[in-house]
């Protein structure tokens, strides 16, 4: 067995330099510790709470970049406790923790607004590998690439400023929405399978769970495509592609 100690990965940090801050919120004291005491080792500060109550008291004093929101809570629901949260802090990432492992619940986790999701019991290399992948695809740590504008036909997406607009019209995406055009945009006319945006865009291996590539296509399909003629194309058993509309 190999013993010799092993270099840790560069903290993420904020933009400005400064830690990346997470609330997790769940009823299981011992759970809360131990998964704080792992964010916390990453470098990164950490608050928990117990419950919704406790939750959105926190989100307003510690404006948290990211939450772990377990979806069973003593005094509600996580998933209607995310609107709440929502009000207090827009932007923040939310990591549902479940104990459901069905397709319906997942699905519910992410129409409710969740951005990932994990199954309890998990491991905790597994959660903090979907925090880092929610935080990058945010824009919330620190920028590893030079700024770049793409286009493909009338499209747009400023990455530094991660804005998007089509014919000139700004659009609003969420961060996952954003990280899948992204990735449709870089990679303009070619087919990509499922299994190919769940490892780029959410950066581990969904297994079962493509649904949630469909679904995220739908979401910007509403978006980018509503009223215009179609850029974002389905290629029957193969995947997606986008295109610039022809002149």
């Amino acid at each position: 067995m190999d013993t010799a100690p092993r270099a840790r990965p560069a903290p993420l940090t904020r933009p400005d330099g400064s830690p990346v801050r997470v609330l997790v919120v769940d009823d299981e004291p011992d759970l809360t510790e131990v998964l704080a005491g792992v964010l916390r080792y990453e470098g990164w500060q950490v608050r928990t709470a117990g419950d919704v109550a406790a939750a959105l008291a926190e989100a307003g004093s510690f404006e948290p970049d990211a939450v772990v929101l377990d979806v069973v809570l003593p005094d509600g629901n996580g998933l209607s406790a995310l609107r709440d949260l929502r009000a207090v802090r827009p932007d923040v990432c939310v990591l549902f923790l479940t104990a459901r492992d069905a397709v319906e619940d997942r699905i519910a986790g992410i129409t409710a607004g969740g951005d990932d999701y994990v199954t309890k019991p998990f491991s905790l290399e597994e959660v903090l590998a979907r925090l880092r992948g929610l935080l990058r695809r945010a824009g919330m740590t620190r920028a590893r690439d030079d700024a770049a504008l793409l286009v493909v036909g009338d499209l747009t997406i400023d990455e530094d400023a991660r804005e998007v607009a089509r014919a000139g019209e700004a659009i609003d995406l969420s961060p996952t929405e954003f990280e899948l055009l992204r990735y449709l945009m870089r990679n303009p006319r070619r087919v990509l399978s499922k299994a190919q945006i769940l490892e780029q865009v959410w950066s581990y291996d969904f297994g079962g769970r493509a649904h949630v590539v469909e679904l995220y296509i739908s979401y910007l399909r509403r978006k980018i495509d509503a009223g215009r003629q179609p850029m974002i194309h389905t290629v029957r058993g193969a995947g997606y592609v986008l295109r610039a509309v022809p002149r």
